[in-house]
This record gives C-alpha cells, structure tokens and sequence, in this order.
C-alpha cells in the first residue's frame, strides 16, 4: 500500500499538459521505429507542448531543439510521404562517411558556441544540454532522411537527457526518454532488416514482402 500511495502522490504531483507531452512523445518514436508515417502528426504535437515545459525550467537549448524538431517534423513527414506509387515506406540507407564527418563537426562546433553562449544566461547545464542538443540536431536529420544510424545516436542522447530530466525534476519526462531508449534500439534493429531486404531484393521497394 505504501508504494501504491507514492505512486499516487507522484502522479498527482505531474503536469497535465507533461503527461500530454510524455504520451505523444512515446507514440511519435514508437511509430518512427515501426517506420510508420503517422509518427510526425504525435511528434508535432509533443515538440510544440515541450517548448513551453523547457521554458519554464531554464532549460534553453533544449525549448530551442523544440522550434528546430518542429520544423524538422514537418519536412520529415513531407519526405516521408513522397514514395512511388509501387512503395508502402521510403527506403532507408545506410550513412556515408561524408555525413558522418560533418554529423561529429557540426556535434562539435554546435556544443562549443551555444554552451559559451548558455553559459552566460540562467540556463541549466549549458555545455551538456548543448552537447545534447547538437547530438538531438544531427539524430534528427538522419532520421528525416531515414538514415539507419539516427537510432544509434538516439539511444546515446537519451541515456544522458534522463539524468539532465531528473536532475530538474521533470521526473515523467525523465521516464519517457528512459523508455526511448529500447524503443531506439528496436528502430535501429528494425530499419537495420529492412536495409538488408532493400539489399536483398533491390528490384522489391516494398521492403516487407
């Protein structure tokens, strides 16, 4: 009865429009590990709550990330849904050395000048919740251009966004990126098969027969 009392208590203590966010949330990455397009209309919807949640708790880089998924969520879901007429998903590839060159430049250079930036304001963690956000950058254009990769980099950033959550107690959030994390994995191993189809059977776009 104890544990059953807390678990009261917290959820009581959560904020609708987080728990709204944390729902949405969950959905959007679960869809986009299945590779199934309605996942945008749910990330939408999470990214524009979250921006009002980052705000309230100083967490700058993060409210910023917010704006970028937006409009990155958008020309995901356009790219997404420009397939033949012959396929029922876009391909996905694999990333080439170029990309991932400019992907640890731009990481770099990205945690550099916004955490000298941060770090001058009332933000909390500059440098790392701008490490974090430039990691959430480049993992968010690979997986708009379906790159396998994306859910690598995923499953490393919200490893560290859990404790950053918890350390300013936004302690659902915090379980919803602890919860992203195997559902990144199970995206990876899944668009990993669907390359290996797409290899398979090159003339087959429709990498689920």
């Amino acid at each position: 009865m104890g544990i059953l009392h807390e678990l009261q208590a917290w959820w009581q203590q959560q904020s609708l429009w987080e728990i709204i966010g944390v729902i949405t949330g969950l959905l959007c990455v679960y869809l986009a590990a299945k590779n199934i397009i309605w996942n945008w209309p749910f990330a939408i919807i999470s990214v524009t709550i979250y921006i009002f949640i980052f705000y309230e708790k100083n967490l700058f880089a993060d409210m910023g990330l917010q704006f970028y998924f937006l409009a990155t969520n958008i020309y995901g879901w356009y790219f997404w849904s420009k397939t033949a007429l012959t396929e029922n998903k876009k391909p996905v590839k694999r990333i080439t050395r170029k990309e991932t060159g400019i992907s640890v430049l731009a990481t770099a250079l990205f945690t550099f000048f916004l955490g000298s930036v941060l770090k001058y304001t009332t933000a909390s963690f500059p440098y790392l919740d701008s490490f974090c956000t430039a990691c959430s950058l480049v993992a968010q254009v690979l997986l708009a251009r379906k790159v396998v990769e994306n859910w690598l980099i995923w499953i490393f950033v919200d490893t560290i966004y859990v404790g950053i959550y918890l350390a300013k107690e936004l302690d659902a959030t915090a379980v919803m990126y602890a919860i992203y994390i195997p559902i990144a994995l199970l995206g990876y191993l899944d668009w990993k098969k669907d390359w290996r189809k797409q290899i398979a059977y090159p003339h087959n776009t429709d990498v689920n027969e």
